[in-house]
């Protein structure tokens, strides 16, 4: 019986999402346990849905069936969490640091580019290995790795190397890098930034902060965001060195420039600032951004393969740590400097 395009989509999508919405309802409940037995949550569910998502994909391999949700819910519900956030974010308090922040922002992400690309060359990796390692850490994971790996001719097992050990140790930043709030004496502004400076993906960063405070979580989303709109420039420049060095024809498209969701949270977060949009607007907006986030990061860990460390190789998880190393110190330092408070 013919199915119009719609009924087929929302029928291939169903299962994965559905999953997806099970494991963050679980994580809720855990977070709710949680608060009654404690007074507050210990381990907020977004993270809670992470660990969840992984014991269940290393448990067992999911049926394929699942496969096309688990994605969808990964990437275009996430995308419209984040740009929900926009309209309940203050932008003046964010923006506090003023322009040197976003001037240290592109400096660190360009030394994070240069020190991850030479570690990876030194430790013995093919230079476009060391590439797809380095564009992975310094701007946005997993998204980076698949934006300039058509651009630098990368085969499929360079891609899969790069971005298995970058999803692993990106959960592991997630559960580790509140530890540094304590030692460093970080203020949640500065966590905020130091996260946004060196989690992999958008997913990974609200994880890591809006269980700390939702003042941390603006500013490492905004920080991020910033960080992902480097990636516009940085595939520019491998499609002309490419263009350039083999003769080959490289494409990029205005949506990996710009992508969509970042607009929109920009835009909102103007209106929301400027009193265009009403601020009662903000505590409903910010409950299902933070809803659709929690089922973002069941998809997250359902697409996180433990024992995909072990196939990555001992010099591409070498080079991923000393990176993301690199990248703590480079931000700490700038936080420094710039004596953001």
């Amino acid at each position: 019986m013919y199915r119009s395009y719609p009924a087929r989509r929302a029928r291939e999508l169903s299962p994965g999402i559905i999953l997806c919405v099970v494991v963050a309802t679980l994580s809720w409940l855990i977070q709710r346990g949680e608060e009654r037995a404690f007074g507050h949550a210990i381990i907020e569910a977004l993270v809670v849905a992470i660990v969840l998502g992984m014991i269940v994909r290393t448990a067992r391999a999911l049926p394929a069936r699942f496969a096309p949700g688990v994605a969808f819910s990964a990437k275009q519900i996430l995308e419209v969490a984040v740009l929900l956030l926009g309209a309940s974010v203050d932008l003046p308090e964010l923006l506090r640091a003023g322009p040197a922040l976003l001037v240290g922002i592109v400096a660190i992400v360009a030394s994070g580019l240069t020190a991850g690309y030479w570690i990876g060359r030194m430790l013995g990796l093919a230079p476009k290995l060391a590439v797809l390692v380095a564009c992975g850490n310094a701007i946005c994971g997993n998204s980076a790795i698949a934006a300039v790996a058509p651009v630098i001719g990368a085969d499929a097992k360079d891609v899969a190397s790069a971005i298995a050990f970058t999803a692993v140790l990106g959960v592991v930043m997630v559960l580790g890098l509140p530890l540094l709030i304590v030692p460093l004496s970080l203020s949640h502004y500065q966590y905020g930034v130091l996260a946004g400076m060196t989690v992999y993906a958008v997913p990974q960063v609200l994880a890591a902060t809006f269980p700390v405070s939702a003042l941390a979580g603006e500013v490492g989303t905004l920080v991020k965001l910033v960080r992902v709109l480097m990636l516009g420039p940085v595939v520019l420049f491998f499609t002309l060195r490419t263009r350039k060095g083999e003769g080959r024809r490289g494409s990029t498209s205005i949506g990996r420039l710009v992508p969509w969701f970042i607009a929109g949270f920009v835009i909102l977060a103007v209106l929301r600032s400027t009193g265009i949009l009403p601020g009662y607007v903000a505590a409903p907006v910010r409950l299902v951004s933070g809803l659709l986030t929690i089922v973002a990061m069941a998809a997250l860990g359902l697409g996180v393969d433990v024992r995909a460390v072990a196939r990555a190789g001992s010099r591409v998880s070498l080079t991923v740590t000393l990176s993301l190393v690199t990248m703590l110190a480079l931000s700490a330092g700038m936080i420094v400097a710039l004596r953001i408070r």
